[in-house]
């Protein structure tokens, strides 16, 4: 098969939750541990750190595998899910997995991937255990695809375990309350296998503390060991760049910059800190420098994008891919803090969330442009428009996500903000 008709098998042939939603979750790994056994088990030939959480497991994953590579390392990146291209899933270095390669694995395995019906995320995740062992990585950078406990990634035997955070989202499969989608997440806590915790968060503090003592992890909390003095904007002519310091036990990072400019991104380079901490107690060389360097580089090491990016100037145009309650809120914040006269929001979401309580949350004052993703878990453009009506929100909904953007920036005014977000899908349309 060719490139373009390996991507139509795989997207047509094996269920894939981001597009169609709940039909393509499985609750248990057996297939997943079919396929790695099938493979020779290529997650067993690599360490690896395991990061799950709510929001922030892509920014910390992406931070690390920036900073592993600054190190020398050969860093293998799993994340998920991707905005343009299949291949951003799975990097090496940074380099996107090669499409022959991805042609290639599905062209060995199709008549057992025909036996074992894997969803997408299962395939996949195959897809990047096996090319990280082809490529001989040092150290492989595993993010969660949803959940932890029963997620696909969560056959490997890590260095370390990392949750970044708890908030509400895919309830219908981790638990309609905190605690339960803690103790989801907390499924990746290995025996004997130290976790960090990236924030913490009282309500829910014994869960993860429970699990450790149950699998005899030493567990440490990020924002315990660090923390954030004072941040700046430079004034250097880049106002996209921040600047932070640390209290004096951790003096490398005086003088950090970070392209990275996500108020909420401060969490997550605490995170981690934490992170890089252990990791050289357990013997790995990460100099300090190459800590600074590792955060100063990560667009340019790994391909970083779509959190609170600015896509152009005059209107301002930025997008970021949070789209839960606890996302959202970061985000207009950061709104909020970004000098404009009028609001424009281009907005859309997918069918199977709860969308009432983020349409509460959003601002009365502001135009919105409602769409629809191209793809069939997308909620229709009207539909949502008739509830953000219900909800106080005014604005018109769109045939496209590149007709709203249009028309948000064509009413635009030069001081104004148009602002793309809701749903990783909306993002991924306009970057």
């Amino acid at each position: 098969m060719t490139y373009s008709e390996t991507l139509d098998y795989i997207y047509s042939h094996l269920p894939m939750y981001h597009r169609i939603g709940p039909a393509a979750y499985k609750a248990d790994l057996n297939t997943t541990i079919a396929i790695c056994n099938m493979l020779g088990n290529p997650q067993d030939s690599f360490r690896s750190v395991h990061i799950a959480g709510t929001n922030g497991k892509g920014s910390t994953s992406h931070l690390l595998a920036s900073v592993l590579q600054e190190c020398g390392f050969s860093v293998g990146l799993f994340t998920s899910p991707h905005l343009k291209d299949f291949r951003e899933r799975i990097r090496v270095n940074g380099k996107m997995i090669p499409e022959e390669k991805v042609t290639g694995f599905i062209d060995k395995h199709k008549a057992d991937f025909e036996k074992l019906n894997p969803s997408f995320f299962e395939m996949t995740a195959g897809l990047a255990f096996d090319f990280f062992r082809e490529e001989k990585i040092d150290i492989g950078v595993i993010e969660v695809g949803l959940g932890g406990r029963l997620d696909s990634t969560n056959v490997i035997t890590p260095l370390l375990s990392v949750i970044t955070n708890i908030s509400f989202d895919h309830m219908q499969f981790l638990g309609d309350t905190l605690e339960k989608i803690a103790r989801e997440k907390a499924g990746i806590i290995k025996p004997s296998v130290p976790v960090v915790i990236g924030e913490t968060q009282v309500e829910i503090l014994h869960v993860f503390l429970e699990k450790a003592r149950e699998t005899g992890s030493e567990i440490f909390f990020a924002d315990a060991l660090f923390s954030l003095t004072g941040w700046k904007r430079k004034e250097d002519g880049q106002p996209a760049v921040l600047s932070g310091i640390l209290k004096d036990n951790l003096p490398w990072l005086e003088e950090i910059v970070s392209p990275v400019t996500g108020n909420y991104q401060k969490k997550n380079i605490l995170t981690l800190c934490a992170v890089c901490d252990i990791l050289r107690k357990q013997g790995m060389d990460i100099p300090d420098e190459k800590i600074r360097s590792g955060i100063h580089n990560v667009i340019r090491n790994t391909g970083f994008s779509g959190r609170w990016q600015i896509l152009s100037d005059l209107p301002l145009t930025i997008c970021d891919t949070g789209h839960n309650e606890a996302g959202l809120k970061e985000v207009l914040t950061q709104i909020t803090e970004t000098p404009h006269r009028k609001l424009h929001f281009v907005f859309g979401v997918v069918n199977d969330k709860e969308i009432d309580p983020m349409l509460q949350m959003l601002p009365r004052t502001a135009i919105y442009y409602f769409c629809k993703a191209d793809i069939p878990r997308g909620l229709d453009a009207e539909e949502l428009r008739t509830k953000a009506t219900e909800a106080g929100l005014e604005g018109d909904a769109f045939p496209s996500v590149k007709a709203a953007i249009a028309a948000a920036r064509e009413r635009a005014g030069k001081n104004d903000l148009v602002f793309i977000g809701g749903s990783t899908f909306i993002v991924a349309e306009a970057v």
